[in-house]
């Protein structure tokens, strides 16, 4: 079946070629008995697509990469593609000319644009048009170094062990029973705890931002590493008495105040970044137009409410008016900013806090 699919893509594309249709070949490949057939029928030197997006956006394929490096290797040595369009984020170790493409912004949520187009990115991929300013695509020449788009589970959907992507990611991790003090971008104060394996086990935010309503100043946020990277619970609000934030065990109080995260580091390089973020417990306060929005995951309105996420316009006095509860990451993209959907300016907008 696998030899018939790869026959079948080659004759497809074979025949448009022949019709005077620019055609780019899409590669994959199974086990290495695979590497007989799957890169057949491709020139040297041609630009090719392939996607990771099974091997990296969903948690039952992440421990696929080694299998998928290894098809990828040899796509590079057999083919010597001029470039590589790669759906969803590619791995650090690949090298090439890859040309990023935000696997969501070229997906069916846009079907219902009039006029539809299938990808956003078609005239750009094929050549007809120059990349334009603030692009999604983005070219990467030679070894592609990308530590700035392990996003999804971090270190873990891609093997090895957690570790701080962007400087304030540091506080996380420290000596057993030690306390850091630090000062987030947005300007407040955090306390976090580190547990007898060196990693944050519960943090307290000097704030009630992003939302007055369901936070108290201060919060409190457990922290869960089951996933083998940091998620952050709803927030552990205080009416009455705020309990000392203490160490568990004897040991020097450290204050250390990290080195801050600049916009760069903060800013959204993806959907699937900014997905990763409120799936972890992250919290956000942006600007757009103006206008400053509050994005809180794992909310309740109520008690008996599920956890939901919050995104609304603040520091105005309707604040409830602009609220927009939402199920997922994915409806929380939809949320509408005169007239814009959040997934078309995520990656635009400026960060002014995010804690995770």
């Amino acid at each position: 079946m696998q030899l018939y699919n790869t026959f079948r893509n080659r004759w497809c594309g074979a025949y448009f070629a022949s019709k005077g249709i620019r055609v780019i070949p899409s590669i994959s490949w199974g086990d290495e008995n695979t590497f007989d057939f799957c890169f057949e029928g491709v020139s040297k030197g041609s630009v090719v697509a392939i996607s990771t997006y099974m091997v990296s956006e969903h948690n039952n394929h992440s421990d696929q990469k080694e299998f998928f490096l290894k098809g990828y290797n040899e796509l590079m040595r057999r083919i010597e593609p001029e470039k590589i369009i790669c759906y969803n984020e590619p791995f650090p170790e690949m090298q090439g000319d890859i040309i990023f493409v935000d696997y969501d912004l070229s997906s069916w949520r846009y079907m219902n644009d009039d006029p539809y187009v299938p990808s956003k990115y078609v005239s750009y991929i094929t050549g007809e048009r120059p990349l334009p300013p603030n692009s999604k695509i983005i070219i990467k020449s030679g070894l592609v170094i990308r530590d700035d788009v392990l996003l999804k589970g971090m270190g873990s959907a891609f093997g090895g062990e957690w570790r701080p992507k962007k400087p304030d990611d540091e506080r996380l991790l420290g000596k057993p029973g030690e306390i850091k003090e630090t000062i987030s971008r947005g300007g407040y104060r955090r306390l976090t705890k580190i547990g007898a394996d060196g990693r944050a086990i519960i943090e307290r935010h000097y704030t009630d931002k992003p939302n007055s309503k369901y936070h108290t100043n201060p919060h409190d946020h457990s922290i869960d590493w089951s996933s083998g990277f940091p998620k952050l619970s709803p927030p552990i609000n205080y009416y009455d008495t705020i309990p000392e934030f203490k160490s568990f065990r004897k040991v020097d109080r450290m204050t250390t105040f990290t080195r801050i995260n600049s916009e760069e580091d903060d800013c959204f390089k993806s959907i699937s970044d900014f997905k990763w973020c409120i799936n972890s417990g992250g919290e956000v306060v942006f600007i757009w137009s103006g206008k400053t929005y509050g994005i809180s995951s794992k909310l309740k309105k109520s008690p008996e409410s599920p956890e939901q996420i919050l995104i609304s316009q603040i520091l105005i006095e309707n604040q409830e008016e602009t609220e927009m509860w939402c199920d997922s990451p994915d409806e929380a993209l939809e949320y509408r900013i005169d007239g814009v959907r959040l997934r078309e300016i995520i990656t635009e907008v400026e960060l002014t806090d995010r804690t995770i």
